[in-house]
C-alpha cells in the first residue's frame, strides 16, 4: 500500500518557522516529482513547491513564485523524503498542506504545477499563522 505520511505542522507566530517532513512508503519514489500543495478555507488546493528528478542524483525545485525566498523544498538522501522549510511564516500562510507525488518523470515545469498531475497523496498536516 502506497503511503505519504506528513509531519511538522503546527501553531506559530507570525515571523515564526516550521519544518514539514513527508515519507513515502510502498514504492519507490526516487526519480520522481514529491512536494507539496496547500488548502486554505473556503479556497482551493494551490501549488506550494516540488522537486524533479533531472539525471544521476541531482533534483530541481519549483516554486510558487511568491513564495521563493520564504520556502525551501528538499529531497531526503533516500530519495523517498521530502521536505519543506518555511520561513518568516505569515498568517496567509495558514492552510493544510498536504504532500504529493507523481507516478510521471516528464512532467515539463506547468504540468508539475497541477494537482491532476500527482498520484499519491498525504492525509494533510495543518499548519496555523497567529499570535
Amino acid at each position: 500500500q502506497v503511503q505519504l505520511v506528513e509531519s511538522g505542522g503546527g501553531l506559530v507566530q507570525p515571523g515564526g518557522s516550521l519544518r514539514l517532513s513527508c515519507a513515502g512508503s510502498g514504492r519507490t519514489f526516487s526519480g520522481y516529482p514529491m512536494g507539496w500543495f496547500r488548502q486554505a478555507p473556503g479556497k482551493e488546493r494551490e501549488f506550494v513547491a516540488t522537486t524533479r528528478w533531472i539525471g544521476g542524483d541531482a533534483y530541481t525545485q519549483y516554486y510558487t513564485e511568491s513564495l521563493k525566498g520564504r520556502f525551501t523544498v528538499s529531497r531526503g538522501r533516500d530519495r523517498n523524503t521530502v521536505s519543506l522549510q518555511m520561513n518568516s511564516l505569515m498568517p496567509e500562510d495558514t492552510a493544510v498542506y498536504y504532500c504529493a507525488a507523481s507516478s510521471s518523470r516528464g512532467l515539463t515545469s506547468m504540468y508539475i504545477r497541477k494537482t491532476e498531475n500527482y498520484d499519491y497523496w498525504g492525509q494533510g498536516t495543518q499548519v496555523t499563522v497567529s499570535s
